[in-house]
């Protein structure tokens, strides 16, 4: 039987499909990536922002097609989309088989054998459970890097975020499961572990009593085969000065960081429900710049939220500029049905949304573009992804940059090289996001 796998969202969505498809690849199922020759289909689904669940739309009609073409004989959906309108989804599209919810993907081999019986069917289990791991799991990153997620769900209930009623509440992973995890993950092949969550800060503190990252970390830096430790999605309020301290020390751990700060202005922060000022952000980049000076600071904002003014974008504008992230990326303010921002007055035009996301992402351009100017002539540790044959150039990433979400290194190499190797490579050009250079 072969199944074609669509997943959709972020890097902890595509955990879940690899999970899936480890749960299924115990049975009689093999993976295809052309939905004209699937016997069954699995559109894992994100609605967090309107353009994700447009897209999931989309994805679920398509697939919808080729089951009334009569070649596929099972559609199922899960994910996030899935767990928020899981009753209109069955009804709205026939052609959809089962609905699974995000603490069910576990299940996914129990629901598909039931719809190739016949039945129609709903998985949605307790949604703060934690969802089994599958040792067969299949990384789909070509085995160059992978991503641990080390918890489910979030309790910070941001205004203008639905991550909590889809995922339910903060739940760690134990530490001897990750590890075992990461240790399968290095054996298949992987060079760069990436740790992700809704909030990585807080791991562990509802199993062990308090944040346990920089012990989880340590625990990681000793799995052989492991070259990179990436860390994302990191709450400043929640930045210790011991998981500071583990990232100066540690060598595999990348010095880079990903702060989803979302903005600068006092009040728009307070409106968000979030837990920094101004203040606080500008002391914690101190700090861990203080602390690692070759340090990559990843920020995401939002542009546009309900009641900012054109003197809280500019406030913004001018924080933008003065603290000099390496990356940055903008995301114009979505009401989402469901959260208390969607509720505000002073809910902004499109039209204003997206100019002001312009114009932040105007001015990082020129901050990205001065900072990457400052790395020519120097020597950087890149990872191998693979070979641009029409370009006939190689293509990799520095420490600075997470895959998908940030900037690549172009080179040349008489020898020819494999995805996941290191190699030494001298800069000598740089553009808005991306480098180039020559293989040492």
């Amino acid at each position: 039987m072969k199944l074609c796998m669509i997943s959709l969202g972020c890097d902890k969505n595509l955990v879940d499909s690899e999970m899936m498809l480890g749960f299924l690849n115990r049975g009689n199922v093999s993976v295809t990536d052309d939905p004209g020759e699937a016997d069954v289909m699995i559109v894992n689904t994100c609605c967090f922002i309107l353009d994700a669940k447009d897209e999931s739309i989309r994805a679920i009609l398509d697939a919808a097609e080729w089951k009334k073409k009569g070649s596929l004989k099972a559609l199922i959906v899960t994910g996030c989309m899935a767990e928020r309108y899981k009753e209109e989804v069955l009804q709205e599209i026939p052609e959809i088989d089962a609905v699974v919810g995000t603490a069910s993907y576990d299940k996914i081999e129990e629901v598909l054998n039931r719809v190739l019986e016949g039945e129609r069917v709903q998985a949605f289990l307790d949604l703060d459970r934690l969802p089994a791991v599958s040792e067969k799991r299949l990384i789909s990153a070509f085995g160059c890097c992978g991503y641990l997620k080390i918890a489910e769900g979030c309790d910070k209930h941001c205004t203008y975020c639905i991550i909590p009623s889809l995922r339910g509440q903060y739940r760690s992973y134990p530490m001897e499961a990750l590890v075992a995890q990461a240790e399968q993950m290095a054996a298949a092949g992987v060079k760069e572990l990436i740790l992700v969550a809704q909030e990585t800060t807080v791991y562990g503190k509802d199993l062990y009593g308090k944040k346990k990252l920089p012990t989880l970390l340590r625990k990681l830096c000793r799995v052989k085969g492991i070259r990179w430790i990436r860390i994302l999605y990191c709450y400043p309020e929640e930045i210790t000065e011991d998981l500071i301290a583990c990232m100066a020390k540690e060598k595999k751990i990348c010095r880079y960081l990903d702060l989803p700060i979302q903005h600068a202005n006092d009040s728009v922060l307070k409106r968000m429900g979030r837990r920094t000022g101004k203040a606080d952000l500008i002391a914690l980049i101190s700090k861990l710049r203080a602390a690692m000076p070759d340090i990559a600071l990843r920020t995401t904002l939002i542009s546009g939220f309900p009641g900012e003014t054109e003197a809280d974008h500019r406030e913004l504008l001018q924080f933008v500029k003065a603290m000099r992230f390496d990356r940055l990326g903008v995301f114009p303010y979505s009401q989402e049905e469901g959260t208390a921002a969607a509720r505000y007055s002073g809910q902004l035009t499109q039209r204003t949304k997206e100019k002001r996301r312009d114009e932040i992402m105007k001015l990082q351009q020129t901050i990205s573009r001065d900072k990457l100017k400052e790395k020519i002539g120097s020597v950087m540790d890149v990872l191998v992804e693979g070979y641009l044959p029409e370009n006939q150039t190689y293509v990799g990433r520095t420490y600075m940059d997470a895959p998908d979400v940030d900037g690549y290194l172009f080179f040349d190499s008489e020898r020819e090289l494999l995805s996941g190797e290191f190699v030494k490579v001298l800069v000598t050009e740089a553009s808005e996001y991306d480098l180039r250079g020559e293989l040492i």
